[in-house]
């Protein structure tokens, strides 16, 4: 029965992810063909304020029309399901948190494209994929420190025992660590979740409390011997060099064949900002070619971890 139940969660899950895909593409070549973004790019145009502008109301535009399917998604599948009891106004205080971060991590993505686009008109491709491989590694350094705790309240492992189990495991497989935290999962969802985080001196072990408090010392242990696995066989590393290799692909990608798919939206050059919805596109067009490379190497890791 709870097997049946977390296989339709899950088919569900995939079903809406597709359907939100492709939604996602519609809404971007009507934006395109329709002129919209030519005009609101245009009407925007304020020197240095053009890039904020533009990416807020085509943020904020894109936020209201998707958010039919998002709610149901995120909130109302989540309660459907007993795995959510988080209320409809702190659902909505993530949802704010989470749209400011990624406006401005955006921003600062895009304000380095355009910079780059301008003065670098032949190689553009290549230092912009160094800074976003850059920029990213730089993310998941910082994410431990600032971005989760936005989202959760976190502290050290107040279970001692189980701490001591986690250092001396971290210890054994060679896996530098800062230390292990728990972090209040209960007050937003049922779920259980550990997570081996961070690089360098923020490198760390996050257990949700819900983990913590419903699974015995040894199957914890056993999780986190799996993401320990994944660090001591390096694929961490091997996924960065694999992330990066598709960064450098994508630009180079959309550096070769803009010149004729700007033609097709009546786009002049990909300096205008109005071409953003292009190189959207171009994004999602490639993660669906290569989610199944994805989805292998991941599934391949993860055997290798188990074992």
């Amino acid at each position: 029965m709870v097997q049946d139940k977390a296989k339709c969660y899950s088919n569900i899950k995939y079903s809406l992810f597709f359907i939100g895909t492709i939604y996602t593409l519609i809404l971007l070549f009507l934006f395109l063909l329709s002129g919209l973004s030519a005009r609101l790019s245009l009407f925007l145009a304020s020197g240095p304020f053009t890039i904020p502008l533009y990416l807020a109301v085509v943020s904020i535009g894109y936020y209201l029309l998707d958010f039919p399917l998002n709610f149901y998604q995120s909130h109302i599948l989540e309660h459907k399901f007993s795995l959510s009891k988080q209320s409809l106004s702190d659902w909505l205080k993530d949802q704010l948190k989470t749209g400011l971060i990624s406006y401005f991590i955006g921003l600062i993505l895009l304000s380095a494209f355009y910079l780059i686009l301008r003065y670098f008109s032949h190689n553009w491709w290549l230092i912009i994929s160094l800074f976003w491989i850059f920029f990213s590694v730089i993310l998941a350094k910082v994410m431990p420190v600032i971005i989760i705790p936005l989202f959760f309240k976190y502290k050290k492992l107040d279970d001692e025992v189980l701490r001591g189990r986690v250092l001396k495991l971290a210890d054994k497989m060679k896996v530098k660590i800062i230390d292990c935290f728990q972090i209040d999962f209960s007050k937003k969802t049922l779920k259980a979740n550990a997570a081996f985080v961070g690089i360098g001196n923020t490198r760390r072990v996050i257990l949700a409390d819900t983990l913590k408090d419903k699974y015995t010392h040894d199957e914890i242990e056993v999780i986190l011997a799996h993401e320990f696995a994944h660090y001591q066989l390096k694929h961490l590393l091997k996924l960065i060099v694999i992330n990066s290799l598709t960064t450098f692909i994508i630009f180079y990608i959309i550096f070769k064949t803009s010149y004729y798919t700007l033609a097709l939206f009546g786009l002049s050059s990909l300096s205008d900002v109005a071409a953003l919805p292009l190189i959207c596109i171009y994004f999602i067009l490639f993660a669906i070619v290569t989610t199944p490379f994805e989805a292998f190497v991941s599934r391949s890791f993860a055997r290798s971890a188990d074992s």
